[in-house]
């Protein structure tokens, strides 16, 4: 339980840490900053501490070395003539030798002192105990080979506990036989050199953190002097896309940031005017596009009724102007279906558009706009497949904009449909109902299908329209599925098809978070053709 606890603390520790360094500018300069100047202060604190420690510990050397040598030449005086045979004899001497040593102070500090005779197998020592235990066993080789020789080692002091030490032995005397020598040995302790290397040691770190962290102070005090205005450049620059067009940045001083303020304001400037021109530009065209509609509603619906009275006479009319009749007919209808398109659109234009809930079923209303468009598609010799639950799917929707949906999903599948099938499915989950609509025709251009809801946009404008013809069904069908707080999307290839997806939520004011319904086919082919 403790660690799937501690677990989670961790997962959250690592996701607001992640978290900050994305959304903070502040966060990566000084962990950037801090990361490079910690590796280089580190690195000139270790080359700057080990040439400190190799210089003291030169110097002492070099001081132990020279008390070394003259205390042997000293030790060679003090023994000359002594009477090997006799061990008491040679401990005395031994021991004055040793006593004189440790009395004769130099350069290197503190001393300990070890004078060893040899005789075979028998040795005799002067000195301190533990400093003659102690001596290391390389360090009494190379002496007994000849020569003067150094070493660093532990060695105990008075209360026994081991002591860093520079040991140095050196021979004071030789029989040319080899079996009897004498051997010097001085061990100079190395507290006071670990004392300041430890002193040393500390004040470099304590320098190297406090530069590091003044360092990063400065980079983040620096990035804050830019961070800060850009980030009042970047919540003006907001404010502004949120409609409130008298933001402005305020302007301090003549630097680089000034001039960025400056150029921010007029751009603001232009943009407002831009805005407002538009703005009025628009209520302009919204206002004339329903003027026009309103007006042209009364002078329509005299023409119709005298367009009616010659269609149903035509008859008795020489063929031409019979003929002429029924275009005429025909033309005053897709007149008025224009008309309609206009003041719909400019109702949504205006804000004006509102919706009559009621719970629908969904499949009712497929149903109902495929029998209403059977004729057509026989026309063209296409064949509407229809595919959805068999328990009614509710939603609350307002049927009337749905069905004019369809109509107009239904209607553009059959006319560019090419005489193939037109396949129209629904489907639903707990919160959205689903339809889709997929012709296998000329299909769409991924630069067409970001164009298919434009108003008035034609894909082919060569081509002659059966159903409609004002260019505003799509954007309308988008502008009623926005309205339902739903999707209309399109999905289509060369060659292909295309394939119209509606996603409105089962409640009314609920929000759509998937759809029941794939808006890419699942399987990308015509009908009959190879996959």
């Amino acid at each position: 339980m403790r660690a799937a606890r501690a677990r989670r603390v961790l997962r959250r520790l690592a996701a607001t840490v992640v978290h900050a360094w994305r959304s903070s500018l502040h966060v990566r300069i000084g962990a950037i900053t801090m990361a490079v100047a910690g590796t280089v202060v580190i690195i000139v604190s270790l080359v700057l501490f080990s040439q400190i420690r190799d210089q003291i510990l030169s110097v002492k050397r070099q001081a132990a070395i020279d008390q070394a040598q003259a205390g042997v030449t000293y030790a060679r005086d003090q023994v000359t003539g002594i009477a090997t045979g006799d061990a008491a004899s040679v401990r005395a001497t031994l021991d004055r030798t040793v006593q004189q040593l440790q009395t004769r102070a130099g350069s290197a500090g503190d001393f300990e002192v070890v004078v060893v005779y040899r005789a075979g197998d028998r040795e005799i020592s002067a000195g301190r105990l533990g400093v003659v235990l102690g001596l290391p066993v390389e360090l009494r080789a190379g002496v007994h080979s000849g020569g003067q020789f150094s070493q660093y080692g532990l060695v105990p002091d008075a209360d026994g506990d081991p002591r860093p030490a520079l040991l140095i032995g050196a021979p004071v005397t030789e029989d040319p036989t080899g079996t009897e020598r004498i051997e010097l040995y001085y061990a100079f302790p190395l507290d006071q050199e670990e004392e300041s290397l430890s002193l040393i040691r500390s004040t470099v770190v304590i320098s190297g953190v406090a530069l590091t962290l003044f360092v990063v102070g400065i980079g983040v005090l620096v990035t804050r002097l830019v961070v800060d205005p850009v980030r009042r450049a970047a919540g003006t620059a907001q404010r502004l896309a949120e409609g409130e067009l008298e933001e402005r940045m305020a302007v301090r001083g003549e630097d680089d940031l000034a001039r960025l303020a400056t150029s921010f304001n007029a751009m603001a400037d232009s943009l407002q005017r831009q805005i407002t021109q538009l703005e009025a530009l628009s209520q302009l065209q919204q206002r004339f596009t329903s003027d026009v509609s309103h007006e042209l509603r009364t002078p329509l619906t005299t023409v119709q009724m005298a367009a009616e009275v010659l269609h149903e006479s035509r008859e008795d009319f020489a063929p031409h102007v019979a003929r002429s009749a029924e275009l005429l007919h025909e033309e005053l209808d897709r007149f008025e279906s224009l008309l309609t398109d206009l003041l719909e659109i400019s109702r949504y234009d205006a804000g004006a558009a509102v919706l009559d809930w009621e719970p629908t079923d969904v499949g009712a209303l497929v149903h109902r706009v495929v029998g209403d468009f059977s004729a057509l598609a026989a026309r063209h010799d296409s064949e509407l497949r229809v595919t959805g639950p068999q328990q009614p799917v509710i939603a609350d929707v307002d049927p009337r904009r749905v069905q004019r949906i369809l109509r107009n999903l239904v209607g553009n599948a059959i006319e560019h449909g090419a005489g193939r099938p037109v396949e129209i499915t629904w489907a639903a989950n707990r919160a959205a109902v689903a339809v889709t609509v997929r012709d296998f025709g000329v299909g769409l251009s991924p630069a067409d299908a970001q164009h298919v809801f434009d108003r008035f946009w034609r894909a082919d404008p060569s081509r002659v329209r059966t159903v409609g013809g004002s260019g505003l069904g799509l954007s309308i069908s988008l502008e009623d599925a926005r309205l339902h707080g739903g999707w209309l999307q399109v999905w289509g290839a060369p060659g292909l098809g295309a394939q119209f997806r509606l996603t409105l939520p089962v409640t009314s004011g609920a929000e759509l978070t998937s759809s029941p319904l794939p808006l890419r086919p699942a399987i990308v082919r015509r009908p009959g053709g190879p996959s």
